[in-house]
């Protein structure tokens, strides 16, 4: 684990809080990006279904202004090519914000985590969740696996990654290796790159982010942590404020979150702090084969039990809410 501070604006694409930071560029070109923000958020609004938009895990619904709260961002298997109604995800990233000491923690959780799917009923793995019943299937089966609530989501397709980038006119990224990949559009290995330190555009970009022959799902996901820092780096200098607006297309039109505008703008006082910390966070596991011939990524049960301990003390939650009937069924936990 490895704590930085003042870096929240490296980090806001993967809270899944993209563009708060233009809220404090100057008048002008501000307002009008401001607004186009605003409308961003709008159209990208998509509510969980849930009751009165509460996890069941909350006495009632937070508020980002006043509370500490967690966010789950996921990155879908999805395009406009492939157009599918159901698709999993393809990475994921829960966040969680502690108002009181201005701090941020990120965990990242391999697509091939294996865990009990509140929507189906069984286990299987993580990315399987968002194909079996969207972003609440998401949430909820993190909410069991941890055992923390999870009150927020956002959600980008291929499209959004490769758009954003492309917007930025492509991002430095060092590749670790050489390797083939196919690209958002399924043609396989029209992708092809060589290791080093490079310039990539959006769809190198998302063939790096996507890759793992040559390695594994948490290597990949400390890959796609570097990506979305590298993006978010171009993003926040001086010689992109004037492809900010291309950028705020690029994520409008391939998001969707359950966040309204004016949550999102209470996240602005955590880029103030001047002793802001933020916090990355990996399991501790190994892969395997399961008797129904799968492959899947097995947490650490100890390590399950720290980190979620870790999340929940980051949420003020010292005492959280009785959940044995939320995570067993007929005596046997499920989580």
């Amino acid at each position: 684990m490895a704590k930085q501070k003042g870096r929240l604006k490296k980090w806001i694409l993967i809270i899944g809080i993209p563009l708060i930071f233009l809220l404090s560029i100057a008048a002008g070109y501000a307002a009008y990006l401001y607004n186009k923000t605003e409308d961003l958020v709008t159209e990208s609004y998509d509510d969980t279904g849930r009751e009165n938009e509460t996890s069941d895990m909350r006495e009632e619904k937070v508020d980002p202004v006043e509370d500490h709260v967690s966010v789950l961002l996921l990155g879908v298997d999805n395009s406009a090519h492939r157009d599918e109604e159901v698709s999993r995800t393809d990475a994921m990233v829960l966040a969680t914000f502690n108002r009181d000491n201005q701090s941020i923690k990120l965990l990242s959780i391999p697509r091939d985590t294996y865990v009990y799917i509140p929507e189906v009923g069984y286990h299987s793995k993580i990315n399987h969740a968002h194909a079996y019943g969207g972003p609440r299937a998401s949430m909820e089966t993190v909410e069991h696996f941890l055992e923390i609530p999870v009150d927020y989501f956002v959600r980008m397709n291929f499209d959004g990654f490769v758009e954003v980038v492309d917007a930025l006119d492509g991002i430095m990224v060092d590749v670790p290796y050489e390797f083939q990949e196919s690209d958002s559009r399924d043609k396989r290995d029209s992708i092809h790159l060589f290791p080093g330190y490079q310039e990539v555009n959006g769809e190198e970009a998302l063939a790096l982010a996507r890759t793992r022959d040559h390695d594994n799902d948490v290597e990949r996901g400390k890959r796609q942590q570097e990506i979305l820092e590298a993006i978010a780096d171009k993003a926040t200098s001086a010689s992109s404020i004037l492809k900010l607006e291309e950028v705020i297309t690029a994520i409008g039109s391939n998001m969707q979150t359950n966040f309204s505008f004016k949550d999102l703008q209470s996240f602005v006082s955590y880029g103030l702090a001047e002793d802001l910390s933020i916090e990355m966070i990996n399991f501790d596991g190994e892969g395997t084969y399961l008797d129904d011939g799968g492959w899947y990524y097995i947490v650490e049960e100890d390590n399950l039990s720290l980190v979620g301990s870790e999340l929940r003390r980051h949420l003020d939650l010292q005492s959280h809410q009785d959940i044995s009937d939320y995570v067993e069924d007929d005596g046997e936990t499920v989580y």
